[in-house]
């Protein structure tokens, strides 16, 4: 099928938009920023900066059925570039995105094979929404021009682009974890998914035990050639974790192309969050927590949202247990458990959250004394600001999911603690606790160690915390986002 060509040098495909669709009074649309000024989207936003010719893809919601007008919008911010948007109506999005990639795909990626659902996916439909995106990227690439497709949303985007422009350079990133092959083995539509992604140049993952799940999978699964194994890069560690790994494959053969495989980490923006930390703003919010929250306390601080993988039952058992077996800590430590909600109509996410809430409230009730309530619970997003704050006032950031593709709250931690001391208590399956060196990591399916990485954070020398927090700072600030989003494009030359 051929494809009229275009003119943008550079798309990137992408569901999120680079800015909020706001709705003004009277009906037209305004572009706000994000409500997190930190992360991915910034630098994504920023590599249009250097391809001025560059359009990103997203969708939108339409209310028609039979809309199928592709909205297409010249953006201002930080350099002119076009916003493509694919129209989906309810029917599509609930299918592609809350069915299909959250009940089928979700699970296995972070390797719950038990909550797997096949029974209401339609994969018709998600190969629809991958096909609009794909011809999307091919209408306005110009000739060699480059693709950068995010996330196993789009699994299907890159094999669809090859097909119609075998000029085009491909690069594919992959938020999540990748599993083993025995658990991603699970999928029906797993040798469309492979050869789909084999059709790239380039195939990026967060650690390299995650590109070592693919290359594996590649090769049992599809018979795909893998290159020789090279040891991991200075920034991983080698081996101690769950998670760690030696060494990785960096190159595939399949159908006579070569797809070279990339381990990198999503970093954080260290020196916007330091600014941040000074603000007057910031300074304020945080002297409001001191007097509203901590007044002296050790504060523990857990960020997450509402989902199974997110390990926030574990955590709040093992928050109840502390309470029960050292009663000398009543009243002078609390936990700010902020979990922001998921959207409406996802009963398995519904049901989390209120055997969350139902475990926040029994410890509360328990444990409460006139002027102390051990858990502070939240289901709003937190401003970025404010969030910021939260860092600067805790003594402990507890981060234990039990399963996370990397986690930038704990990067976040430690760029906003520079220079002083704080303890992060990380799960060691979550990515991030391969490059945090000087975390304490815990399991957290086990009670006793649970218990036990928490009795060392509430313990630890205010000297031994110092020494770790610069660890690992260092570490978040010799690979930030931007050097990230660098090294994925610059591995297409």
């Amino acid at each position: 099928m051929a494809s009229k060509k275009g003119t943008s040098s550079f798309i990137l495909l992408y569901h999120r938009t680079p800015f909020d669709a706001v709705v003004d009074s009277e009906g037209r649309i305004q572009w706000a920023d994000q409500k997190s000024p930190n992360g991915i989207i910034p630098t994504l936003r920023n590599l249009f900066l250097s391809n001025l010719d560059g359009t990103w893809i997203a969708w939108r919601e339409v209310n028609e059925e039979n809309d199928d007008s592709v909205q297409r919008t010249l953006m201002s911010n930080p350099a002119p570039f076009v916003l493509k948007r694919i129209p989906l109506n309810s029917k599509q999005i609930n299918s592609f995105y809350h069915v299909t990639s959250k009940e089928s795909f979700w699970p296995i990626l972070h390797t719950f094979p038990t909550y797997f659902d096949v029974n209401n996916a339609d994969w018709g439909i998600f190969e629809t929404v991958n096909q609009r995106f794909a011809n999307a990227a091919c209408e306005e690439a110009a000739e060699g021009a480059i693709v950068w497709v995010h996330d196993y949303n789009l699994w299907l985007a890159p094999g669809m682009i090859r097909e119609q422009r075998p000029d085009l350079k491909i690069a594919f990133f992959h938020h999540t974890p990748f599993p083993s092959n025995d658990v991603f083995s699970i999928l029906p539509w797993r040798d469309q998914i492979l050869k789909s992604l084999l059709c790239c140049d380039v195939v990026g993952f967060h650690i390299p035990r995650y590109t070592e799940n693919f290359a594996r999978a590649a090769s049992c699964l599809i018979g795909a050639k893998k290159g020789p194994k090279v040891p991991v890069g200075a920034r991983f560690l080698e081996s101690g974790t769950a998670l760690s790994e030696p060494s990785e494959t960096q190159v595939l053969e399949y159908n006579g192309r070569t797809i070279r495989l990339l381990s990198s980490p999503v970093g954080t923006s260290p020196d916007l969050i330091q600014e941040l930390v000074h603000e007057e703003e910031i300074k304020k919010l945080s002297q409001q927590i001191e007097e509203d929250t901590r007044k002296g306390r050790k504060l523990i601080l857990s960020a997450s949202r509402v989902d199974y993988t997110k390990g926030n039952e574990e955590l709040l058992l093992s928050f109840e247990r502390l309470l029960e077996r050292r009663p000398e800590l009543h009243g002078r430590v609390v936990l700010m458990l902020a979990c922001v909600s998921a959207a409406s109509g996802m009963k398995i996410y519904e049901d989390t959250q209120r055997s969350i809430e139902e475990m926040a409230g029994r410890i509360n009730g328990r444990f409460s004394l006139i002027d102390w309530v051990p858990v502070r619970f939240s289901t709003r997003r937190i401003p970025y600001r404010e969030m910021i704050a939260w860092f600067t006032r805790s003594d402990i950031c507890w981060i234990t999911p039990l399963r996370d593709g990397l986690n930038l709250v704990a990067k976040e931690y430690a760029a906003a603690r520079k220079g002083q001391d704080g303890v992060l208590v990380l799960s060691e399956f979550t990515g991030a606790s391969v490059v945090l060196d000087g975390a304490v990591l815990t399991n957290p399916y086990s009670h006793r160690k649970m218990d036990e990485a928490i009795d060392i954070a509430l313990s630890m020398p205010p000297e031994e915390q110092i020494l770790r927090m610069e660890k690992m700072t260092s570490a978040v600030e010799s690979f930030t986002v931007s050097d990230w989003a660098e090294e994925q494009l610059g591995a297409m030359s």
